[in-house]
């Protein structure tokens, strides 16, 4: 679980966790969350708490990575990455997040399908990523 491989794909996940999550959800996602915010007020932060940021980041990357290197005896190959990406997009974006809009009022049908294909694009690229490293410094 403290493999090598582990903490650095931890590392690697943490900082797409961060850059990604800033690119797809304020910069691609902004516009087109504008008017599905749904009718709670004083919901999200004017800024992000950058250090809770960043230690929710280390643990989805920590889980994420530790999960994958149980799932994927097979070998670490990036389409095999993309899918666990898009299981776990899939279930946290169309799963989790749909549970937002049943229950806590923060966006409506279509805030809540364009959250889930950023979801979908975000770990992807994180299965990706992980993948890469599990491929490489497993075989270096």
């Amino acid at each position: 679980m403290f493999s090598k491989t582990n903490l650095i794909a931890t590392l690697v996940g943490a900082v797409w966790s961060y850059l990604g999550g800033y690119l797809l959800w304020n910069t691609i996602g902004s516009p087109l969350f504008e008017g599905h915010e749904g009718t709670a007020t004083g919901l999200w932060k004017e800024a992000p708490d950058q250090m809770h940021n960043i230690i929710a980041g280390l643990i989805m990357a920590f889980a994420f990575s530790t999960i994958y290197s149980k799932l994927a005896n097979n070998g670490h190959s990036i389409s095999h990455g993309a899918t666990y990406g898009l299981l776990v997009g899939l279930f946290v974006g169309f799963g989790e997040r749909w549970y937002d809009l049943a229950f806590a009022n923060m966006t409506d049908m279509t805030g809540a399908i364009i959250n889930g294909v950023l979801n979908l694009v975000f770990y992807c690229i994180l299965g990706i990523l992980t993948s890469i490293v599990y491929n490489k410094v497993k075989s270096a």
